[in-house]
């Protein structure tokens, strides 16, 4: 990397002189004065800074003892892939928030990436959200490539409150500058707008962006300007930039900050570090299935499971049909899965302890979770499975995109003790391993709730916690109210109450109504299980409660309309369509 580019990397970010970004102070019913400055990525190797800003925004004052919030969010990772929810993979970090604070042992997510980052980020079901499918536009409401301007962001909400907002890692919301982060209220950001698919390398797509600006292209050899000396591995570069711009907005005030730290950990490919790796090279030699009954097992024991569900049949060949050659390269895989969580998981220890040496671990409402279950791309044997082996790793253990993956049956193991996959509404795919830590907030600690809880309850959460204002309106436009319900009185109570949740992605489908649950795969039948007694589904009642389903069908269909569902045949035939006059369009 030439000099001159590193060292206007390195003023920018204002490594050595003060902060970028000065506000000064906030008083009650005070407006605060904000200095920003920006530069732009010119022809040259160098940034020019083009201008500076002055603006005068109103902040809302609030009592200081307000925590931060901070949210840890995984990708692909399934029910059962950390210690504290039946992991034989070692995340001590995430264990110990866990011994320290509550795990929900129905917390949902939308069972896709984009959906449920979505949903997070606004408190509203994905349709509603404008990302229906995926990040891509297809010209009508649900299924744009950017979020709503109906939906205001939790960074949007949280910023007039007076928080500083910081997120580093994966948006997945919005490639364009309209539906970027720092368009949608962050006010520090380090990442991709896209997808991540490499953790040694920036591919087609996922570029990387310091603010609005980007400064790592397309390159087989990305730099981390914080610290250059050091190999650029996402996981921890992310970490990297989310304790630089958190020590950034401690130089300027005490306000209280908002961090989404959006890793691509755990998701494919299988790029892990060496040293991770002979952790658990070998460790998996048993096979799938004995894993699945020992997690099962440490499931029941811990209580997060009922002993009453059982385990879900393994929906793969048994591990002893496979061959020698076969069983070694799928223990190899496994053990880089299980490296990658393991190096997420030291991420997490590095933010926590940070957050401790600053004083303000306590006055953290921390919260961990995952954006779908673990994913059975592309069969038995994952990614490329039968050309990228172990036997030559070395051609493949550092190359970007759908290169690798650990296959269906470590999936199968990643959802234990569920049915189903990434993708889907059943058990499998949707439900997420979900940590709350906040020791200043409530006084459980190590206990589990039952509670039934989503990603939409988010947004409301930190609406209470914040004493902050969701508006009715925001930018011009009229805003969507709030889908979920605060999770702060189950902080403090084990009492459950019945609720209705709602699923669609692909055609999968799915309504959550107390302890019912109507669900159906894409172009298959409905299936109704009483999920209290069977949340592992092996007991579809459908053909014995006809009024229930009835009932419960007609809910669903209700919600889809309301929020602009559209079927399999709908989506593709809209898709089609846009496409073709996009193509027309640039023809002219």
């Amino acid at each position: 990397m030439e000099t001159g580019l590193y060292d206007s990397i390195k003023t920018y970010l204002r490594i050595d002189d003060e902060p970028r970004r000065l506000r000064l102070g906030v008083s009650s019913g005070m407006p605060t004065l904000t200095f920003q400055r920006r530069c732009e990525m010119t022809r040259s190797p160098a940034f020019a800074c083009l201008f500076a800003v002055w603006s005068l925004s109103a902040v809302t004052a609030a009592p200081a003892d307000r925590p931060n919030i901070v949210v840890l969010f995984a990708d692909d990772m399934g029910y059962s892939d950390i210690g504290c929810f039946g992991s034989e993979i070692e995340t001590p970090n995430l264990d110990r928030l866990a011994a320290n604070g509550l795990r929900f042992t129905h917390f949902y997510n939308t069972g896709r990436c984009c959906p449920s980052r979505a949903s997070l980020m606004t408190g509203l079901y994905p349709h509603q959200a404008d990302i229906g499918h995926m990040a891509g536009d297809i010209g009508v409401r649900g299924y744009r490539d950017r979020l709503s301007f109906e939906a205001v962001t939790i960074p949007e909400m949280l910023g007039p409150a007076g928080y500083h907002t910081i997120m580093t890692g994966k948006w997945h919301l919005g490639w364009r500058d309209e539906g970027c982060p720092t368009a949608r209220g962050f006010d520090h950001f380090y990442g991709t707008r896209g997808f991540v698919d490499s953790y040694f390398t920036v591919v087609r797509r996922t570029e990387v962006y310091l603010n609005d600006e980007l400064v790592l292209p397309i390159t087989e050899t990305p730099v981390n300007h914080l610290h250059p000396e050091r190999e650029w591995y996402t996981t921890d570069v992310y970490t990297d930039y989310a304790l630089h711009f958190i020590d950034q907005v401690r130089e300027q005030d005490d306000r209280p900050f908002f961090l989404y730290l959006a890793y691509n950990a755990p998701h494919f490919p299988l790029h892990a570090k060496p040293e991770d790796v002979k952790k658990y090279r070998g460790r998996y030699r048993d096979g799938w299935g004995e894993f699945r009954r020992q997690r099962y097992q440490k499931l029941v024991e811990l209580g997060i499971v009922n002993d009453n569900w059982p385990l879900s049949p393994l929906d793969v060949p048994e591990w002893d049909s496979l061959s020698e050659e076969q069983r070694d390269d799928l223990d190899f895989k496994m053990a880089l899965f299980a490296a990658i969580i393991d190096r997420l998981d030291q991420n997490i220890g590095r933010v926590v302890d940070h957050l401790e040496q600053m004083g303000e671990l306590d006055n953290t409402l921390l919260v961990f979770l995952s954006d779908n279950g673990g994913t059975k791309e592309t069969g038995l044997l994952g990614i490329k499975g039968e050309t990228n082996t172990v036997a030559n790793y070395q051609e493949w253990g550092r190359k970007g995109g759908w290169t690798s993956s650990y296959g269906q049956g470590w999936a199968n193991l990643s959802n234990t003790p569920f049915r189903r996959y990434k993708r889907e509404n059943h058990e499998g795919g949707t439900s997420a391993p979900f940590i709350v830590h906040w020791p200043d907030g409530f006084e459980a600690r190590g206990e589990l709730r039952d509670q039934v809880a989503h990603l939409i309850d988010l947004m409301p959460t930190f609406v209470d916690v914040a004493e902050a204002t969701y508006p009715t309106t925001h930018a011009g436009h009229t805003i969507q109210p709030m889908q979920g319900r605060s999770l702060l009185p189950s902080f403090t109570s084990t009492e459950t109450v019945p609720r209705t949740l709602y699923w669609e992605h692909e055609g999968n489908r799915a309504i959550r109504d107390g302890d019912w649950k109507l669900v159906g795969s894409r172009n298959g039948p409905w299936e109704l299980y009483n999920v209290g007694d069977d949340r592992t589904e092996l007991n579809d009642l459908a053909g014995k409660k006809a009024e229930r389903f009835q009932e419960m069908k007609a809910k669903w269909d209700a919600w889809a309309e309301e929020v602009n569902v559209l079927t399999p045949a709908e989506f593709d035939r809209t898709r089609k369509e846009f496409d073709e006059a996009r193509r027309k369009r640039r023809s002219k």
